[in-house]
């Protein structure tokens, strides 16, 4: 990981993830004109949405679980 931001002594660091390119211009047509300022960013509070959201409950069920596989799967991921 990367060091990208110092807040007085909170420390920020960055990963990388990949994804798949037609997913990354699916997200920069969902987010142009909306004020986020980059597919990272727009990644990042999703991502935060969710898992803030989840109250150790599953995010998904069994079922959604198995679409998402499924999708993937399709873009290339094992």
């Amino acid at each position: 990981m990367k060091r990208a931001k110092e807040k007085g002594e909170n420390k920020v660091e960055y990963g990388t993830i990949s994804l798949p390119t037609p997913l990354i211009e699916k997200i920069k047509d969902r987010i142009n004109g909306t004020g986020m300022n980059s597919v990272s960013a727009y990644v990042a509070f999703v991502l935060r949405e969710i898992l803030s959201s989840g109250n150790n409950k599953e995010l998904l069920s069994k079922k959604e679980s198995e679409e998402v596989k499924r999708r993937l799967k399709s873009l290339g991921y094992e």
